[in-house]
């Protein structure tokens, strides 16, 4: 965030005061969690400077003229990442002219781009910022095709510009949902797959070189002559970008699966079947320049050994305990413990389960994990790691760790103060920070409260009156 962007939120907040607003904060006293996967530090430090992390922990040295923020009591964590989500594109699902989270009449599919609809005061937004959550992954869902297109890293900041990364990924459903998308089967969404990346292969090869059907008669499965991002994307849309006459695809879509298949583009797959996990790994096998991330993965854990092997980041999520579908029917409690067991990169999301209203919850479920340690049977996390999976776990999947998602210097300085410890349900931020920039934990519920728990009967709107 810009200094200037800055100033104008906290004047429009009206937190000229604040103390998150010195140029150098120290947070102190606090009990400390990096988000890291380590566990809690008593009485620890972080020190925030023009929205950066500067240092955090034990006997942390305090910067003069620093202002202080007394943490004594509280909890100070990493920001809440939303490993998956869709916050921001939805304010009320069965109305349409507020739903953009899929298009199903639409000629277009992997070519979509979230970022344009993204609403930064749409309702859930504003409460998710209240329970913690500072960024989320945003996808879109499918329609039509098995390539629903191009999702956003966004923060839930009280300002207009939510876009961290625009066209961080692009989005494809596998499994049951990718088969009724391409047809009825998913032996034709894996057809649809291999065409799509293909026709983007031929479609980069001749747009970049303009060498026409000599080029397009390259080896059918290879990729890692492509040229990279030093050639502008729109070269791919010219006159000079000739296609073959059995395309399926359209040219927008095909250019946008260009950087998918070069490697510069993440493609996260949703797959919730063993079976359906492995073809997703076989992909790097055919096309070895994917940066995969695996979705779901709710039968992962029977195939852990294997995703481990394949180095692919999971987003799962953290509690389908119970089948509910056929794809789910090795559904455990103790799939992601078992799966870190095993050496996977987990992390959590909320795959279609109020993925658009209820990232708050991320905490809920991370504590959940927790409790699992004591359940006779189960599997369960420690609470440094289960913070982990909803911090600096998403982050480092969709590669943006090195910027996101934990208290190490360096990082964008997205924090939270809680009133205890954040995975338990009693516990609530007290501040919020991104960018280092004091956020407002007011939302439309809050309002509400505030309107009419202690108003008069003649102050209230005339549908009230009697």
């Amino acid at each position: 965030m810009t200094n200037l962007k800055r100033s104008a939120l906290l004047l429009a907040l009206g937190l000229a005061a604040g103390p998150a607003l010195a140029q150098t904060i120290a947070i102190t006293g606090g009990t400390v969690a990096l988000g890291d996967g380590s566990e809690p530090i008593q009485g620890g430090t972080v020190i925030v400077r023009d929205g950066r992390i500067v240092a955090a922990g034990r006997d942390v040295a305090i910067p003069p003229g620093a202002q202080q923020v007394d943490a004594a009591g509280r909890w100070v964590t990493p920001g809440i990442v939303a490993g998956f989500s869709r916050v921001g594109l939805v304010e009320v699902d069965a109305v349409a002219a507020t739903n953009d989270t899929s298009a199903g009449n639409s000629p277009f599919s992997a070519a979509i781009d979230v970022a344009p609809a993204i609403n930064p005061r749409a309702a859930a937004v504003a409460v998710s910022r209240a329970g913690g959550v500072t960024r989320a992954v945003v996808a879109p869902e499918t329609a039509r095709s098995i390539f629903a297109g191009q999702g956003a890293i966004i923060d839930l900041g009280a300002d207009m510009e939510p876009i961290t990364r625009a066209r961080a990924f692009q989005y494809v459903e596998l499994g049951e949902a990718g088969a009724d998308e391409a047809g009825g089967s998913r032996a034709s969404a894996h057809v649809l797959f291999r065409n799509a990346l293909r026709e983007a292969r031929d479609l980069g090869r001749t747009g970049i070189s303009g060498g026409g059907a000599t080029r397009r008669e390259a080896r059918a499965n290879d990729q890692r002559d492509l040229p990279l991002e030093e050639v502008p994307e729109n070269r791919l849309l010219g006159p000079g970008a000739q296609r073959s006459d059995d395309v399926l695809l359209t040219r927008f879509d095909a250019a946008a699966l260009v950087p998918v298949l070069q490697g510069r583009q993440m493609l996260l797959v949703h797959a919730e079947r063993a079976s359906d996990i492995l073809q997703v790994l076989a992909l790097k096998r055919e096309f070895p320049n994917l940066r995969l991330v695996l979705i779901g993965a709710t039968e992962g854990w029977t195939v852990a050994e294997r995703i481990r092997a394949s180095g692919i980041p999971v987003i799962a999520n953290a509690l389908n305990d119970l089948p509910a579908s056929f794809e789910q029917l090795a559904a455990t409690q103790s799939n992601v413990a078992r799966m870190r067991s095993a050496g996977v990169d987990v992390s959590l999301g909320l795959i279609n389960n109020e993925e658009s209203r209820q990232v708050r919850l991320s905490t809920q479920y991370a504590g959940n994990l927790v409790a699992l340690q004591k359940v006779p049977g189960a599997a369960g996390l420690s609470w440094g790691e289960a913070l982990r999976m909803i911090t600096s776990g998403p982050a480092e999947a969709l590669g943006l760790g090195g910027e996101l998602g934990s208290l190490k210097a360096g990082r964008r300085a997205d924090v939270v103060i809680w009133d205890g410890d954040p995975l338990e349900n009693g516990s609530a931020p007290v501040m919020v920070m991104i960018d280092g920039v004091q956020q407002p934990l007011q939302t439309h519920q809050t309002r509400l409260r505030d309107r009419y728990r202690t108003a008069t009967e003649g102050a209230l709107p005339k549908a009230y009156e009697r």
